[in-house]
């Protein structure tokens, strides 16, 4: 099994002027094809890796038997391939707001800028590169936290359904240090809310 980045639905100045094209350049066919390629390399080490969707080897990485450094790339790269996957499938440059995950939303979180707010709090203040998210866990609730580096959700069975990269390779071109202003910038872009 061989693993691609799969190609923007749209085009890469398309989100301008909230991202910037040069960003989006290095951050999709630089970063995210690095993470592929690593990926592609240690699943071709094992068998193991080769069988079933990369979602549910995530979700069983614990219970594979393939040394402790492989796990740790499969987990770093294939989650850097997932998480990079979803965070260019949710931005765009129209809206088509999901009706259905805003009443999901305000249900759980009494509003959309309450949960907004957290979900920007998580961003801001995670320590270091890593994502913010909203996720359904597996009882079907939603939740937000953020992950370190390019821990997926998935580790933890839970299900990815907005991801905000903070990786400063998201930002640092257009916002450099300003990560507040690219959180800000980044919900102009969010398609469906």
């Amino acid at each position: 099994m061989q693993y691609f980045i799969p190609a923007l639905p749209y085009d890469y100045k398309a989100l301008e002027p909230y991202i910037d094209e040069a960003t989006m350049h290095y951050h999709h066919d630089k970063h995210h094809q690095a993470y592929v390629d690593k990926l592609n390399a240690v699943v071709a080490k094992h068998a193991v890796l080769q069988k079933g969707k990369l979602e549910d080897l995530m979700k069983n990485l614990d219970s594979l038997d393939i040394p402790e450094s492989d796990k740790k790339a499969f987990r770093n790269n294939g989650g850097g391939h997932l998480n990079h996957t979803l965070y260019f499938e949710v931005m765009g440059p129209q809206k088509q707001i999901d009706e259905t995950l805003l009443s999901r939303i305000k249900q759980t979180f009494g509003s959309l800028e309450t949960m907004q707010e957290e979900f920007n709090n998580n961003a801001l203040t995670q320590f270091g590169s890593g994502w913010s998210w909203l996720v359904e866990d597996t009882g079907g609730n939603l939740k937000l936290y953020s992950t370190a580096n390019q821990d997926s959700p998935f580790l933890q069975g839970h299900k990815p359904i907005i991801g905000l990269d903070v990786w400063e390779h998201a930002y640092y071109l257009k916002y450099q240090n300003k990560r507040g202003d690219y959180i800000k910038a980044w919900w102009r872009v969010l398609k469906f809310l």
